[in-house]
Parts: structure tokens; C-alpha cells; sequence
């Protein structure tokens, strides 16, 4: 971990706001005791109360914080609500995030929104946590190779792919020694990469999740991915970045529908089936299918402090 954040830039001189959830997650912990190792100080604040995180952000001049990406946004939201402008009012400049799937999209959002630089880290629990698969200055993702070997196979065959060809990955320990695991297989899907990359470091490039083969769905004969239908939605400039995705299954046929807030202001403008249409033109534009779109009040969908819950099952 101490290696993973020094690769997204952290140092001594960093104030660190751990704001994933401290208990038996080991992400907290993870991200604790790297920032110790470099050095930089940690605020063990833990996840919730978001009044009380932005204060001790303002207050102890945080430099980088660590949470889920889509906690940043209700984060920024919040301080929003609070009088803060999150561009002026605070000192962040790094955004560590993980433990959630989150598009190039989001991350633009995200990156606007507290004006930092958000890198993504990837790892399993059953692994070993944080420190498996982290980004460079280049946002290239690379593989701590020397601790977790890598591989990319078929998820329906099982057959071991070339690099540059998409499947699930798969890990092996190389020096866990209470707990290692032999080819686990992770669900999610990702390409590996041999190229060089620009910040000279030699590990091996993994491309972002692509999406888990279990979170596939499969509507009319298309495949959609979550990741697909919240790249639509950021698109559309009076939507909030607060989704749900509705799943619904009747025999074998399975529908999708999507609820959306949209921003205070153009609630407060009406003409919400302008903004419906708008939206589902652009999961349209990305899947070639129709997907209802609802709008309804803002802040009617619920927050996470943790991993957002985007697919709902009714």
C-alpha cells in the first residue's frame, strides 16, 4: 500500500482522510498503515457522519481523501449544502478511491467537483484487500505482480487468454502466507496489458473493470453493464450523479428501468419529461436499447456511506 500511494503521489507532508468504514473491511486499514509507512499523517475518521467529515476536512486542511467515489460526491453534495464551495473552501488535492465500480465518467465528475486529481485502487478482500492493482501518475493501472500474479481467462471455458484479450481476471498469492489462494477468480473483467508504461515503472497494465460477469444483464438480447448506463447518464447536464437502476424479472424476460434526480434547479423548472426523454436518448445512444428513464425528487434516492447500491431488484 505504502508503494500504491506513493505511485498516486502522496508524501510525508500529506494529510491523509481515511473515510472508508474501520472494522473487519480491511480497505481502512490497508490505506491506514501504507500512509503511515511513507509517513504522511492519518485522520482514522472512519465512514458517516458527513457534517463532521467535512469539518475535520476544513479544519486539519485534509490533502487527500480515501472513500468510495460515489461517498465523495454525497460528500460534495453536502458541503455544497453547507455553504462550502468544494473548490475553494478546502485543501484536497489527491482522491484515493475504490471498493466500487466507477466509470472514466464518474471520475470526470468527481475530479470536477473537489478539483483533485482521483486515482483508482483495486483490490479483493479474499485476496487480500487494498494493494493489488493500483494507478501511477499516469492513471495506468499496474499489478503488484511481485505479491499477486495475474491472469485473464475465458469465464465460460476457463481457458487462459493472451494478454490484450478481455475475460475474467484471476489471482494467485505469492507471499500471503495466513490465507493464500490459487487461481481465485474474481468475476470481474479486465484486460492485461505487456506495454511499457510512460512513469517507467515495469509492473504489468490492467485496463479498468470492464464489469463483473455476475453483474451482467442480459435485456432483449442485449448485454448491459451498470458501468454503461451511469456513462449515459453523466452526459446529461441537469442530472445529479444519483441513480438507481431498476431490475425486474417476469418468467425469463428481464426489463430495466432507471430513476434519476435531477438537480434542485431544474426540478424547481418542471418540464421533467424533456429531461426523461433526454436521458433515455443517451442510454440509447450507448446500448442501442430502449430503457425507461423516471426522474424523481432530489435527494429522494438513498445514500451510502460505503458501496452505493445501483441495481435494485424488484
Amino acid at each position: 500500500m505504502a508503494r500504491s500511494l506513493w505511485a498516486n503521489g502522496i508524501r510525508k507532508r500529506d494529510i491523509l482522510q481515511n473515510a472508508y468504514g474501520y472494522g473487519l473491511f480491511t480497505g481502512a486499514h490497508g490505506f491506514e498503515k501504507g500512509a503511515q509507512k511513507i509517513g504522511a499523517m492519518v485522520i482514522t475518521i472512519s465512514s458517516g457522519n458527513t457534517k463532521r467529515q467535512l469539518t475535520i476536512m476544513k479544519d486539519f486542511s485534509t490533502t487527500v481523501l480515501v472513500c468510495t467515489p460515489s461517498y465523495s460526491l454525497y460528500m460534495a453534495e453536502t458541503a455544497e449544502f453547507m455553504g462550502f464551495d468544494p473548490l475553494k473552501d478546502f485543501n484536497l488535492k489527491i482522491g484515493c478511491f475504490g471498493a466500487e465500480a466507477w466509470s472514466e465518467e464518474m471520475r470526470t465528475s468527481v475530479e470536477k467537483r473537489w478539483g483533485i486529481t482521483a486515482h483508482e485502487h483495486y483490490g479483493l478482500t479474499e485476496i487480500i484487500g487494498p494493494g493489488v492493482v493500483s494507478e501511477c501518475e499516469c492513471k495506468k493501472l499496474h499489478v503488484n505482480a511481485d505479491h499477486f500474479f495475474p491472469e485473464v481467462i475465458n469465464p465460460d471455458t476457463g481457458e487462459t487468454l493472451p494478454h490484450g484479450e478481455e475475460g475474467e481476471l484471476v489471482f494467485t498469492t505469492l507471499t500471503k502466507e495466513a490465507f493464500p489462494v490459487l487461481r481465485f477468480r474474481t468475476r470481474d473483467l479486465a484486460v492485461l496489458y505487456e506495454e511499457k508504461c510512460e512513469c517507467g515503472r515495469t509492473l504489468p497494465i490492467q485496463s479498468r473493470i470492464k464489469g463483473r460477469s455476475d453483474d451482467m444483464m442480459k435485456v432483449k438480447g442485449v448485454i448491459v453493464f451498470p458501468s454503461q448506463i451511469e456513462a449515459a447518464l453523466i452526459q446529461v447536464k441537469d442530472i445529479s450523479d444519483n441513480y438507481q437502476i431498476i431490475k425486474s424479472k417476469r418468467g425469463d424476460i428481464t426489463t430495466l428501468s432507471v430513476e434519476v434526480e435531477p438537480s434542485v434547479k431544474r426540478w424547481k423548472e418542471g418540464d421533467i419529461d424533456a429531461l426523461e426523454k433526454q436521458a433515455g436518448e443517451e442510454i440509447f445512444s450507448i446500448l442501442n436499447l430502449h430503457v425507461p428513464v423516471k426522474v424523481v425528487e432530489p435527494n429522494s434516492i438513498p445514500r451510502s456511506i460505503g458501496k452505493a447500491v445501483r441495481v435494485v431488484e424488484r
